[in-house]
């Protein structure tokens, strides 16, 4: 089996764990432990503030350490042990602790899995292979809720243990089964692959300092902010207008997923195509779109075009910021460090887009409130228009690599090389 099947693989069985039960904690801890509403926020806040804490050492402890299938492992074990432990879990500590475990793992997955792929195809096949990972990744969210929605009948929820255990042992499985061979630990940070000297890795400094990792991630919060939150405010919407709001947001949960499927291998081709910057644009473009629609349409069956452009958004997001911290870090041994860093800073906006939500409605109304959550992605466009990537499509890709040329550095393809006129044969990596 080739190393880029086992890629697919553990994307679809990682999908559903990254965020451990996610949605079906809150359903199991009211009907096993009679928890109220306000006391499963409480904890799941909690949680999710440790979280953004953690991105950024998980990115840094993957880049110093190396070596992805065993910290792929490792991540899933933590999320399979923390969601187990939930079952006897009854009080606000223990619930606490097991959920932290799971969120390490979760945390902990995203900068591994990228350097991994990194590692097996090289930076100028890893947009079109960052397409392929969420397109799995989104089948498994589905494979996952589809069966968890089907078993609720016949064991309760219940269910959503044994399918989030099923999915880890498996993902478990396709790392460690991984063709260990075919992973380059200096083709996942950009160092020429055919040199025993060890470069030395960039400081932390220049990451932190890098003008345009810091416009990135301020343009993602933003986008975070207006969008996190915006199928929540959808869904109490409904129950103002008394549909059926359960069911409706399950369908839009589908449909977005669905969408993200075909977006995301598109959006892995059309990287090197038109540019990553582009991409970027898009989907900050399509934000304000959906949230006017959200806004000025009360018919739930039309309200779905709402969640479409949801699915093309998300969907292009989740393989456009991978891409685009590779290329602005290339070379410099950290690149999960500066990915996880920037999933920390976008998750703060993701985290007060509901109560930024919830306050634009209760002084604006519905309508306002949804404009509202448009206008932080406007914003976010300006920054990304702004934004200038290190590689702008394969006419863009050239100029860096000129550039790189007369400075003396390296330039970086399919593994990287010395900067030179001569063309490198073709790798194949994945060839188990």
């Amino acid at each position: 089996m080739l190393a880029t099947h086992h890629l697919a693989l553990i994307n679809v069985f990682t999908g559903d764990i990254q965020g451990g039960l996610g949605p079906f904690l809150g359903t199991w801890l009211a009907e096993s432990a009679n928890w109220s509403p306000s006391r499963v926020g409480f904890v799941t806040t909690l949680v999710g503030i440790g979280s953004l804490l953690m991105s950024g050492p998980c990115g840094a402890l993957v880049d110093r350490l190396g070596r992805p299938r065993l910290l792929i492992a490792l991540a899933c074990g933590a999320i399979l042990c923390g969601t187990l432990l939930l079952l006897p879990a009854r009080g606000v500590i223990p619930v606490f602790a097991a959920q932290m475990l799971a969120a390490a793992g979760g945390t902990l997955l995203l900068p591994a899995v990228t350097a991994l792929t990194l590692g097996i195809v090289g930076k100028d096949r890893f947009p079109k292979q960052q397409g392929r990972n969420q397109a799995f990744n989104h089948l498994g969210i589905l494979l996952a809720a589809g069966g968890i929605g089907l078993g609720t009948g016949w064991f309760g929820p219940a269910i959503a243990f044994w399918v989030l255990g099923a999915m880890a042992v498996l993902a478990i499985l396709a790392t460690l089964t991984t063709p260990g061979h075919c992973y380059n630990a200096r083709r996942a940070v950009g160092w020429q692959e055919d040199s025993d000297d060890k470069p030395e890795r960039a400081g932390l400094r220049s990451i932190v300092s890098d003008r345009r990792l810091l416009v990135l991630a301020v343009a993602l919060a933003l986008f975070n902010l207006g969008n996190g939150g915006m199928l929540s405010l959808l869904g109490q919407k409904l129950v103002a207008t008394a549909v059926d709001a359960t069911s409706w947001t399950a369908r839009y949960v589908m449909v977005a997923q669905l969408v993200m499927i075909p977006v995301a291998l598109f959006a892995g081709s059309l990287a090197d195509r038109r540019g990553r910057r582009q991409l970027l644009v898009a989907a900050c473009a399509v934000l304000p779109v959906r949230a006017a629609l959200s806004a000025f349409i009360d018919d739930p069956v039309w309200l779905i075009s709402a969640e479409i452009l949801d699915g093309i958004a998300s969907g292009i997001i989740g393989v456009a910021v991978p891409v685009v911290v590779a290329d602005l870090t290339w070379g410099s041994g950290r690149t999960q460090t500066a990915l996880g860093s920037l999933n920390a800073i976008q998750g703060i906006g993701g985290a007060l887009s509901a109560w930024y939500g919830g306050l634009a409605q209760s002084v604006l109304g519905w309508t306002g409130a949804f404009l509202a959550l448009g206008a932080p992605a406007l914003v976010a466009l300006a920054l990304v228009l702004w934004l200038d990537t290190t590689s702008e499509g394969r006419s863009g890709r050239g100029r860096d690599a000129a550039a790189e040329t007369s400075s003396g550095e390296t330039s970086s393809g399919e593994g990287t090389r010395q900067a030179r006129r001569e063309p490198e044969p073709e790798r194949k990596p994945e060839t188990a």
